[in-house]
């Protein structure tokens, strides 16, 4: 081991220390954003940045696992990257495909597919669909795998099933209209009964969203990580997680 290796791990421990388990997040969402730009600044291609980035996931799962977080988000293809040429999409997909499928066989995480898997190719879906089966009876972390997700088509997939939903039941227009909460509206999202994310981690240097669950993290801390997502350490994940508990959640008030 190397002095500068040596030296993370000495401040690694010191971190880690200075945590108290009782104020870890419960729901961390994870915004996966620099494979390109590693790869290009490696000189490399942009499928083998994304099987970098695919490398580091079950690495953070661990780190959460460790940290005591319950439910992890994470984003790894927006309904935006859909429109991406054929000859860059598809390495994408196949390797989102194998990395939910190694993910799946380890059987320490329960996936949860999060997304418009009917705009996804059928291959993909399937395979999302496979891992949540696959995965439903176990218990500990659970991880929302994001693929073809955008949070405006989530709200817009949660009220095109609500209205559904009441135009079954017979409910006139003017009573909905009339007693519509957003509670109800929340309970058509991809992620009912779950809880918001309590932090939210984008990697990377970009300081934005991007339509990432823009409903659910109205109240949600968040931090930004310098790190192409190849790149994000432990230690890394570590200060995400200090810069938390240091914060005084006022939830809008």
């Amino acid at each position: 081991m190397g002095l500068r290796d040596l030296a993370y791990t000495v401040y690694e421990r010191r971190l880690l220390a200075s945590l108290d388990p009782a104020q870890a997040p419960h729901h961390v969402g994870v915004i996966l954003d620099g494979n390109r730009r590693w790869a290009k600044a490696s000189g490399t291609s942009a499928s083998i940045g994304h099987r970098a980035g695919a490398d580091k996931i079950a690495r953070l799962l661990e780190w959460c696992d460790e940290a005591g977080v319950e439910l992890v988000t994470l984003w790894l293809l927006s309904t935006d990257n859909l429109a991406r040429p054929e000859p860059e999409l598809a390495p994408l997909l196949a390797i989102i495909e194998e990395v939910v499928t190694e993910l799946a066989a380890g059987g320490r995480w329960r996936i949860h597919p999060v997304g418009a898997l009917d705009l996804l190719p059928q291959d993909t879906a399937e395979v999302l669909k496979s891992a949540a089966a696959q995965t439903r009876a176990v218990e500990g972390l659970m991880v929302n795998v994001a693929v073809g997700y955008g949070g405006r088509q989530e709200i817009a997939d949660a009220v095109r099933s609500l209205l559904a939903e009441h135009a079954q039941a017979g409910t006139p227009m003017e009573d909905l209209a009339r007693d519509l909460a957003a509670d109800d509206i929340q309970e058509h999202l991809y992620t009912k009964g779950q809880p918001d994310p309590d932090l939210v981690i984008r990697t990377s240097g970009e300081q934005r969203l991007s339509g990432f669950m823009l409903w659910q993290s109205a109240h949600s801390e968040y931090y930004f990580c310098e790190a192409y997502w190849p790149d994000f350490r432990r230690v890394d994940f570590l200060r995400a997680l200090r810069s938390y508990a240091q914060r005084h959640r006022r939830y809008g008030n």
